[in-house]
């Protein structure tokens, strides 16, 4: 028996649990993809989604061995919760689009829609994963009268954990990247039931082994006081360290980010490099326990090597680095290589993350060991380890990205984290000295003294040494090249979801979001958003009600307080901070539209505000929102236009921003085809004064639309705010904008032909959008659209003279 399991048996486990680490994170980026959509984008939202996830991964462990009888065969248990995880990962791509449904049709609010979406987050995401967190508990009672069971279920842990990194790679950098989430999780779900099938040959296998094999001896079990203290020391220490580690993931995905361009595949990239970390180090952690006879104390010393270890990630990564940035090595080479500057950023972030990684992964293997009082009840000991280290994550990543980086600041999070780190290792080597009647004499008080006093004052060199997010990663991102400009910091603020700053410099002021600059008072920006606010507006002619998605500088939005028709404004913005920074340092350009008594703030993702309100709009109008952005391009997808078309109102008017810089042909054919398709009138418009492209404004309407250039100057001419706003961009007149179209679908049906479409169960475009970051492509894109460009009979309408002059214009 011990020979079957020695062999053949461990090895197969150990493949068999790699495969289904790599099918839970396709189910992970997958199932998060539908439900983001459902319940929206929001913090509070991907909380939900986080704390259901992990939580049923606990639930799970720490259900299994109290819930399931012990006579059943373990390799059977195990059969069966892999092949019910591939029948939940197979309905998934149907089930979850239903729940999102339900769920929009209640049109729930406020504290009610809160209930709501964690319901639907629990009720879609706690099945499966209490499935998958059962899974190694099962198998540890297959070892319960095995001498070196922890070393065994280390392995497993670690195999599964390597199969994390395999699946999250496939899945962000090809699966879903070629496929959709469909695919994806069907092809995770077939794993499932492959791995399935063998547990099950293996079970009947090893069954008939044991039919001829001697009985093993009853195990036994050391319940002494000892062995509870040492149980409970480990468990509080294990917890500890899920805490800082998830604590550490979010705030270096965050900076990480900033650095590397928030794309999809960057935070595929953060998160392979994290696992791959816990990977290496489960199997460190495998080999001390096997030949350590003080598995608790190394697991101390575990735990406070983390201190230093998040201090050597904070310097990397604020003043190490940015210097890597290949901007400043071999720029050319790179950037024109996308898996050469994937693999180029893999690299940058190992050499931040990959010490304190190894640590936290050594730590589950050391815990078992170190928790371990004989043989006997592995479900229970490694299922309520398994569970405390999975409750310390949840509540590291839950309260380090709601609470703790927008009170402390990034640096106050990774000080609080390395006192933890601290906390955990007093614990371990205190916890279990108690009850031996030594370790009570004065001296061995003393002792402890000493050790906590060392300890913690270490803990505190660390914590006191560590640096502050440098202002320039906040407001510059990737663009390292722009870190040492002489820029006046106006605000730095770190948020709930997003960091902000306002610099000013020469007299121009620039509105930062996570390391971009999305609006500026420069005259070619200004245009854009003014366009973005005014275009619709003057093609409606009277509008009442507006939404704005997102609110960025707030320029946009702006525009619609100069309209004295105008009786209602929402502003949807998903992070508070972008909002308090406008308000205070772009009022003088944005009308001071936070503040009007028309305006209403909706602090949500814009997608999931539309889906849930029955309000219908007169303009929906998006402030610039880079479609690379991971999750961004859910605004641009066909069942968004869908939305859209179902919110406005008879004569209504959609504007939207298409960018033609940081991107490349495929990506802004996605976007527009899909646009084009939703809405087959609709129209685009060039906010470059100088006519090479940069910016593009795509408008759109039910029906066709007719632009009048005598009915329009007439509305310009009786509107002086307006009049003035559009003057100040060198727009102030009906021939002024009016010659800034740039096409339409009919005219660009040629060079759209081979567009892939951006739909919801693929977001295609972020995808692309991602692959091109580093693409300055803007004059030739805007270059292939002006090569199909022509003006369609009836477009415009006006005195023959002014069209004479406009189609001069428009055509040279």
């Amino acid at each position: 028996m011990t020979t079957q399991r020695g062999s053949l048996a461990t090895i197969t486990l150990s493949v068999l649990f790699f495969c289904s680490g790599a099918a839970a994170l396709v189910y992970e980026v997958a199932w998060f993809h539908l439900l983001r959509l459902a319940i929206g984008s929001s913090a509070i939202s991907i909380a939900l989604l986080l704390g259901s996830f992990m939580g049923g991964m606990c639930l799970g462990s720490y259900a299994l061995p109290r819930c399931v009888r012990e006579r059943w065969s373990p390799l059977i248990v195990y059969a069966v919760l892999e092949l019910g995880i591939g029948v939940f990962g197979a309905a998934m791509p149907d089930l979850l689009p239903r729940l999102g449904a339900f769920y929009t049709e209640l049109g729930a609010t406020g504290g009610g829609s809160l209930t709501w979406r964690g319901a639907i987050a629990a009720a879609a995401l706690l099945p499966p994963t209490m499935l998958m967190g059962a899974t190694l508990p099962a198998v540890a009672r297959w070892f319960d009268d095995e001498a070196d069971a922890s070393a065994r279920l280390g392995r497993f842990y670690g195999a599964n954990i390597l199969g994390a990194v395999f699946g999250t790679v496939v899945a962000g950098f090809w699966l879903l990247r070629v496929y959709d989430v469909r695919i994806a999780s069907h092809a995770a779900a077939a794993t499932n039931v492959a791995i399935a099938g063998v547990a099950f040959a293996l079970a009947a296998r090893t069954a008939r082994a044991s039919s001829v094999a001697p009985a093993s001896k009853p195990a036994t079990l050391v319940d002494d006081a000892s062995a509870r203290s040492r149980k409970r020391a480990v468990t509080f220490a294990i917890a500890l360290s899920g805490f800082t580690a998830l604590g550490c993931e979010i705030v270096w995905t965050r900076h990480l980010s900033l650095l590397l361009g928030a794309t999809t595949y960057t935070f595929s990239l953060i998160l392979a490099v994290f696992l791959s970390g816990l990977g290496i180090g489960t199997a460190v952690g495998v080999r001390i326990a096997k030949s350590s006879s003080a598995p608790r104390r190394a697991l101390g010393v575990c735990q406070l090597v983390v201190a230093p270890a998040i201090l050597w990630a904070a310097f990397a990564i604020a003043h190490g680095l940015p210097y890597g940035e290949p901007t400043w090595i071999f720029q050319p080479r790179v950037y024109a290589n996308m898996p050469l500057h994937y693999a180029w950023d893999f690299g940058r972030c190992a050499v931040a993350m990959l010490p304190a990684c190894v640590l936290w992964g050594a730590s589950f293997p050391l815990a078992i060991a170190a928790a371990a009082s004989g043989t006997g009840a592995q479900d229970r000991l490694v299922g309520g380890l398994y569970a405390a280290n999975t409750v310390g994550a949840i509540l590291g990543a839950l309260g380090t990205g709601l609470f703790a980086v927008m009170a402390l600041g990034s640096q106050g999070s990774e000080r609080g984290l390395t006192l933890l780190s601290a906390i955990a290792a007093l614990a371990l080597f205190a916890g279990g000295s108690k009850s031996s009647p030594i370790s009570n004499t004065p001296r061995a008080s003393l002792r402890r003294v000493a050790l906590a006093t060392s300890v913690m004052t270490a803990a505190a060199l660390c914590a006191g040494a560590m640096p502050r997010l440098p202002a320039s990663l906040i407001a510059f991102g990737r663009m390292v090249d722009k870190w040492d400009a002489p820029v006046e910091f106006l605000t730095v603020q770190e948020g709930i979801s997003a960091s902000v700053a306002v610099t000013e410099y020469e007299g121009h002021r620039s509105f930062h979001v996570s390391g971009k600059i999305v609006a500026s008072t420069q005259g070619l920006d200004m245009r854009l958003q003014r366009m973005l606010g005014h275009l619709p507006s003057i093609t409606h002619g009277a509008p009442r009600t507006v939404l704005v998605v997102g609110c960025g500088a707030g320029v946009t939005a702006g525009c619609f307080v100069d309209w004295p028709s105008v009786e209602r404004i929402v502003v949807c913005e998903i992070e508070p901070a972008v909002v308090n920074a406008a308000r205070v340092h772009m009022a003088d350009v944005n009308r001071g539209v936070l503040d009007d008594p028309r305006t209403v703030i909706v602090l949500d993702d814009a997608r999931h505000y539309l889906a849930t309100t029955a309000e219908t709009f007169d303009i929906i109008t998006s402030d610039p929102i880079h479609p690379w952005v991971r999750g961004a391009a859910a605004l641009y997808t066909e069942e968004y236009y869908g939305l859209v078309k179902s919110r406005l109102r008879p004569g209504g008017v959609m504007t939207q921003w298409v960018p033609l810089y940081e991107t490349d042909p495929p990506a802004v054919k996605s976007q527009l085809a899909t646009l084009l398709d939703a809405f087959p009138f609709a129209t685009i418009w060039n906010s470059d004064p100088s006519d090479r492209g940069y910016d593009l404004v795509a408008m759109a309407r039910l029906l066709p639309t007719n632009f009048d250039l005598t009915r329009t100057q007439t509305l310009i001419e009786d509107r002086p705010r307006v009049r003035g706003s559009l003057a100040e961009c060198e727009l102030g007149s009906a021939f002024a904008l009016y010659s800034t179209y740039a096409g339409d679908a009919k005219s660009l049906a040629g060079w759209l032909a081979d567009a892939q479409r951006n739909v919801d169960v693929s977001l295609r475009l972020q995808y692309l959008a991602g692959l091109a970051l580093d693409h300055y492509r803007d004059h030739e894109i805007y270059g292939a659209i002006r090569a199909n460009f022509a003006i369609p009979d009836g477009m415009f309408a006006g005195a023959e003279h002014e069209l004479d002059a406009l189609h001069a214009r428009l055509l040279r």
